[in-house]
């Protein structure tokens, strides 16, 4: 494992690949953290048609725009025999989960980043090497990630302390985008009960990885650095055929 190597990753499945991998989305959402990553991998995960996206993933490789991808299916079992998970114990939310226990399992460097396909960065600052420097000297700080919205680097409520460059808040996980030390996730630390119904988790998600998270975060008393400088945006994908239609083909292409 490299020392201080960091992993980006993120997934598609059949709802948005064509925007990741078609439209130009995926390199925007990489570019836009200013980062030089050691590794960019992409995670297929539950497609209609697997060869096309393959085909497409194929395509962004030779652009430099990710360096491999991994077909979630491939490994999950693997996964999920590492970290004692049940996949029914997700009741019902497998598929919104599998790729980030899988991430974590085939991740070659000390760090990973992830970020899910419908969320890119608004606020563009240096975040990610001031976590790191901070996870490297202090256990507690077990996650790490921008501000979810912009009002989000002005608000201290809800936490229990700061610095110059991060919020520092006891519990809290989110799957949108975290940063991470990969040997501190590879662990039994999934199936922890729930003590936090505080956060609103997506009830069509059922179990999901993020709010398993939470709560292990909440009951070892571990501290979440929420960025006071950069922040991204979560906006979901259009849902109707002709908007979708119009905004992967008005983009700019991966041809």
């Amino acid at each position: 494992m490299d020392k201080i190597g960091v992993t980006f990753e993120t997934k598609c499945y059949e709802n948005d690949w064509q925007f990741l991998l078609k439209a130009g989305r995926l390199k925007k959402m990489i570019d836009w953290l200013d980062y030089k990553f050691d590794h960019k991998v992409l995670y297929i995960n539950n497609v209609n048609n697997l060869d096309l996206v393959k085909k497409h993933a194929d395509k962004c490789i030779s652009r430099n725009i990710i360096d491999s991808y991994v077909v979630v299916a491939d490994y999950a079992q693997q996964a999920l025999k590492a970290y004692n998970v049940n996949p029914e114990s997700f009741k019902g939310g497998y598929y919104y989960s599998i790729q980030e226990l899988t991430g974590i399992l085939l991740c070659k460097t000390k760090y990973l980043l992830h970020l899910s396909g419908d969320t890119l960065m608004r606020v563009r600052k240096p975040w990610i090497t001031h976590a790191i420097e901070r996870m490297e000297t202090n256990d507690r700080f077990f996650v790490a990630n921008p501000g979810w919205d912009y009002h989000t680097l002005h608000d201290g409520r809800n936490h229990e302390g700061s610095d110059d460059q991060f919020w520092h808040q006891r519990g809290g996980f989110s799957d949108q985008c975290y940063l991470i030390k990969v040997d501190n996730y590879r662990h039994d630390i999934y199936n922890e009960p729930e003590i936090d119904n505080s956060i609103a988790y997506p009830v069509y998600g059922g179990e999901l990885f993020e709010k398993r998270m939470n709560s292990y975060l909440k009951n070892h008393n571990l501290i979440r650095l929420t960025s006071k400088h950069a922040a991204y945006r979560h906006r979901n994908y259009p849902k109707y055929a002709f908007k979708r239609w119009l905004w992967i083909n008005t983009a700019i292409k991966i041809e």
